[in-house]
């Protein structure tokens, strides 16, 4: 036990390390030219939040969505929509009510209601009322939202298992292959009734969720539906055109795995098959720096727009919010991604899976320090902006499409104090006056102002806080 704690503390030791090896003060030098991609979103995924505080009143589902949309918010305009599969309601392949097994479930909040509850009974559209109040809400608050139709599983009685949750074997596919078709209209079907009825076109359709793992078993813990990389192919052959001849401008997302690995996998099995899709979809629970630049490489050689799709993290206190912010610092410098989306906005019993705490059943709500963290990049990065390219792992910075803001962000995520010197004289005629906002374990989105000199601002950075700073180009 004592050789593992070392371990363990010395594993701890070696982190702190490797986000304090620069020799402080640091100067880095601001190059305008240096530009990577423009910005489309940030988003976050509705499964499962949005069924659970869809059914809570007027007032406050309307403040929920705003914390989210406003662009004085979260300024998120990206959002996922989780078409569910559903279980038996007879729960006859699988232990009632799974989902939420003590110790081992997500909760009865991950019971997705499907809409087609067996293979002969009509659509049932109020199936998913409360995952479907929060998106037209959302649609009302954000006109220029981008809508994205997801799904973690087939309806149960397509499967092999009879249980939306997975397969006997978590390393076997699930989706029997002679019910590919009438899974592929099952999504049709509901993406038209979208556009149709609700007004909500969604612009991309992705079939699976994180398909290549072992983690979809019967009787789990949320609906998951293992899919081999060639199955996947296999599928997308036939959903692909389906899709065209149903009318729909939506196209093909794929593939949406867990790890970046993964990823490269399925992309090298794809091939030419990726001639199908609009979009490549990644989750980055698990990526090295060097696996997020080869698929950022792929991914532009098959001509396909990048977007991290899904992602989070453990933790405890400011210290996980801003070891998660490091990560969406690392996917937007190296994998570069168009698009960046959370996993959950809004959850129980935590403060690092969501950026909302919440008591579902009493209705309570409140803004988590994660929040405040999370904002100090998405509130002033906005959508059209470009990152620029900058050597340094912990600073983000973008340039405004008119190119007259530049936001710099910069993460300090040790308990040590830092001092970072930027330079911006490639840049001409800033502004003196340099608005700053701040996170930290006493602050939060804290404002403040600061002055540059001669185009060089020098900042510094108390230990465990993130600040943004605003710079005026005249």
């Amino acid at each position: 036990m004592r050789r593992i704690l070392f371990l363990l503390f010395f594993l701890m030791g070696m982190t702190y390390s490797s986000l304090s090896n620069v020799q402080y003060p640091l100067s880095i030098k601001i190059d305008p030219s240096l530009r990577n991609q423009t910005l489309e979103g940030w988003g976050v995924s509705l499964c499962w939040w949005g069924n659970m505080s869809g059914r809570w009143t007027e007032e406050k589902i309307d403040t929920l969505v705003h914390w989210l949309t406003s662009p004085e918010g979260l300024n998120y305009n990206i959002f996922r929509y989780n078409i569910p599969g559903g279980d038996d309601p007879q729960w006859r392949n699988c232990e009632e009510h799974h989902m939420g097994k003590p110790g081992t479930g997500k909760g009865l909040r991950a019971e997705m209601p499907g809409f087609k509850v067996y293979p002969d009974s009509p659509y049932d559209w109020q199936a998913d009322s409360a995952q479907i109040k929060v998106l037209l809400k959302i649609k009302q608050a954000r006109p220029d939202a981008i809508f994205e139709a997801f799904s973690n599983s087939a309806p149960w009685w397509m499967t092999v298992s009879g249980c939306c949750a997975g397969h006997d074997n978590p390393n076997k596919d699930n989706l029997a292959p002679e019910n590919y078709e009438a899974f592929s209209q099952y999504l049709i079907d509901v993406c038209q009734y979208f556009r149709d009825t609700c007004g909500i076109e969604f612009r991309t359709l992705e079939p699976f969720n994180e398909p290549y793992t072992n983690y979809w078993n019967r009787s789990g813990s949320q609906e998951g539906c293992h899919f081999d990389p060639e199955s996947q192919v296999k599928l997308l052959k036939v959903l692909y055109p389906m899709l065209q001849e149903s009318g729909l401008p939506t196209v093909l997302s794929s593939s949406d795995e867990t790890a970046v690995g993964a990823s490269l996998r399925d992309i090298q099995v794809y091939g030419s098959a990726t001639r199908m899709l609009g979009q490549w979809n990644v989750h980055t629970y698990k990526a090295t720096n060097e696996e997020r630049e080869a698929l950022r490489d792929s991914v532009r050689r098959h001509g396909l727009r990048l977007w991290m799709s899904e992602s989070g993290d453990g933790g405890r206190g400011i210290h996980g919010n801003l070891r998660m912010l490091q990560r969406l610092f690392d996917d937007m410098r190296l994998m570069q991604p168009v698009a960046w989306v959370d996993w959950q906005y809004a959850e129980e019993y935590t403060d690092q899976w969501a950026l909302v705490g919440t008591r579902w059943a009493e209705q309570k709500y409140w803004k988590l320090k994660n929040y405040f963290v999370r904002q100090q990049v998405t509130r002033f990065i906005r959508q059209g902006y470009t990152f620029l390219d900058v050597d340094d792992a912990q600073t983000l910075c973008a340039i405004s499409p008119d190119e007259r803001e530049i936001v710099l962000v910069r993460l300090n995520n040790t308990r040590q104090p830092q001092t970072v010197t930027y330079d911006f004289s490639l840049l001409k005629r800033l502004s003196s006056s340099v608005q700053v906002y701040t996170t930290s374990r006493t602050q939060s989105l804290a404002a403040d102002t600061q002055q540059m000199s001669d185009n060089v601002l020098s900042v510094t950075l108390n230990p465990q806080s993130v600040s943004t700073y605003l710079i005026s180009v005249e």
